[in-house]
């Protein structure tokens, strides 16, 4: 499909740089592509109401790491200022990466992060990587001179919480992002972004649901950079996807499959646990224990076999995860669904208000 069909008019201000205060008071738009007045302006809370007992929602624990990085690369006497935003882990001391500047770099380079002055002292305050691969579009992997616990502890040292850029070209990142750029379940370290439909959830809200018969349950997806990167291709099958690392339990496989058996939803909260529930689903629908990367991409076309209802915020025009709702729901239908979401001020991206979308009526299998 062309890229094009998924571009829309966004004005700067409705991009939200802080969250709603408490978390639970955003706005909620819900979205019906098969009914009369597909619209409904609502709130987060609402959810209480708008989810059956019986359903189940699924949320993805993974917990954002401090994963924006500066240093200095060197080349024999030479050296030269580089930011280096860590999107993948691909071993107990290897990281995929994005760098910036990146045309220069090259495989065999050091990078030097923290004080790199000379002195016993200051071998406790830097860390060292080598390049030791480099592909297109900026991407290199390091190894780092630490591994395991040592190198996480060195990263969350030296790393700055890696803040959307429409964000963070707009304001510096602060103390309050340290938390509200955290989900209030957080688990498992490894994402370099958050699962941003989870920003919303406050203990009052689960307890809420809970009482409503609402069960809850946990995947982990470590969401890379490349959810930030731009579709350069001007056809949606040009488009490759950076792979990210999953996990679905047994246990959860198994929870799940009992809730639709039973009758209950699938309600995924955010597009990464949308993505990793399909990625572990078969083809008649039941969801198999899954532990690996998936790299699906979901456009127009594409059957879903998981998941019943998506709660997600709104996304950028011309990417991967409008195309993804526009898929859900219907292209038209989510144009349609921004248009009123634009029109009404609700707030959009990372910290922005919600949507909760029903899946539109089966369509044909994508190829």
């Amino acid at each position: 499909m062309d890229v094009g069909l998924f571009d829309f008019d966004l004005p700067e201000d409705r991009i939200a740089l802080r969250p709603a205060s408490p978390r639970d008071a955003a706005r909620l738009l819900v979205v019906r592509p098969d009914a009369r007045e597909p619209f409904e302006d609502r709130g987060i809370r609402d959810l209480v109401s708008l989810l059956e007992p019986g359903d189940a929602l699924v949320l993805n624990d993974t917990r954002v790491i401090p994963s924006r990085l500066y240093g200095r690369r060197y080349r024999g006497e030479a050296s030269a200022r580089i930011e280096i935003m860590l999107h993948k882990r691909e071993g107990e001391d290897r990281w995929r990466a994005f760098a910036r500047p990146a045309k220069k770099i090259a495989i065999g380079e050091t990078i030097t992060f923290g004080d790199d002055s000379e002195g016993i002292a200051c071998e406790l305050g830097r860390l060292q990587a080598e390049v030791v691969s480099k592909s297109e579009g900026g991407e290199v992997e390091l190894r780092f001179a630490l591994s395991g616990a040592y190198l996480d502890a060195a990263i969350a040292r030296f790393g700055e919480l890696p803040l959307p850029p429409y964000i963070a070209g707009k304001r510096p990142t602060d103390q309050a992002d340290a938390s509200d750029y955290q989900t209030s379940y957080a688990r498992h370290e490894g994402a370099v972004a958050a699962p941003t439909a989870g920003l919303h959830f406050t203990p009052e809200l689960f307890a809420a649901l809970e009482a409503r018969g609402v069960s809850r349950h946990f995947v982990t997806l470590h969401v890379g950079a490349g959810t930030f990167l731009p579709v350069k291709a001007q056809d949606t099958d040009e488009h490759r996807m950076h792979a990210e690392w999953g996990s679905v339990s047994p246990e959860t496989a198994s929870a799940l499959n009992a809730v639709r058996a039973r009758g209950g939803r699938i309600v995924a909260a955010g597009t990464t646990s949308l993505r990793l529930l399909e990625s572990a689903a078969r083809e008649d629908g039941v969801i198999a224990p899954f532990s690996g990367d998936t790299a699906i991409f979901i456009t127009p076309g594409y059957r879903f076999r998981a998941v019943d209802l998506l709660l997600t915020n709104f996304h950028l025009p011309r990417s991967t995860l409008f195309m993804l709702v526009s898929a859900f729901c219907g292209l038209d239908v989510m144009k349609r669904a921004y248009a009123h979401a634009i029109a009404g001020g609700y707030r959009f991206y990372s910290y922005g208000d919600g949507s909760l979308l029903h899946r539109a009526a089966a369509g044909p299998m994508a190829r």
